[in-house]
């Protein structure tokens, strides 16, 4: 499997991505070419174009929605988890300080990098991008949607 590092950490999921949403795409433009070719038929047209892109819009929405929510949460519990090992001790001050975009990025740190890094994040309000790009050897996660 290849090493996953900062340019190739976001994943697709092919039914999804190149299967169902282009399609729904190509139907789209179908539609739309034919609200102006069809006079006869325009309407039925426009109709269907509007229901082709609330499908779109919804299979994005709540598919995003729902894996992202439940994510988060895990990518919390895991960031307590991980700082009660390391430091022995309840996470619930210094998560109050940070952002989720910084505590998502912490996770791609192995363990002395995460040290360094959650200091240097709470000291200089580091961004979750910026943390990224700043660690050195990337802890990769392959389970995340």
């Amino acid at each position: 499997m290849e090493s996953q590092n900062y340019k190739n950490h976001t994943r697709f999921y092919a039914p999804h991505h190149f299967v169902f949403l282009p399609l729904l795409i190509i139907l789209e433009v179908i539609g739309i070419y034919k609200v102006f070719n069809d006079e006869q038929n325009q309407l039925s047209w426009i109709l269907f174009s509007a229901v082709i892109f609330l499908i779109f819009y919804l299979a994005i929405m709540l598919r995003q929605h729902y894996a992202l929510v439940l994510q988060n949460r895990i990518v919390r519990l895991e960031f307590r988890q991980r700082y009660f090992e390391i430091f022995g001790l309840r996470s619930d001050d210094v998560e109050e300080k940070l952002s989720f975009g910084q505590i998502a990025a912490l996770r791609f740190a192995y363990d002395e990098e995460f040290k360094m890094l959650l200091e240097k994040a709470l000291k200089e309000n580091m961004t979750g991008d910026e943390i990224k790009k700043s660690i050195k050897k990337w802890k990769p996660d392959f389970h995340r949607v």
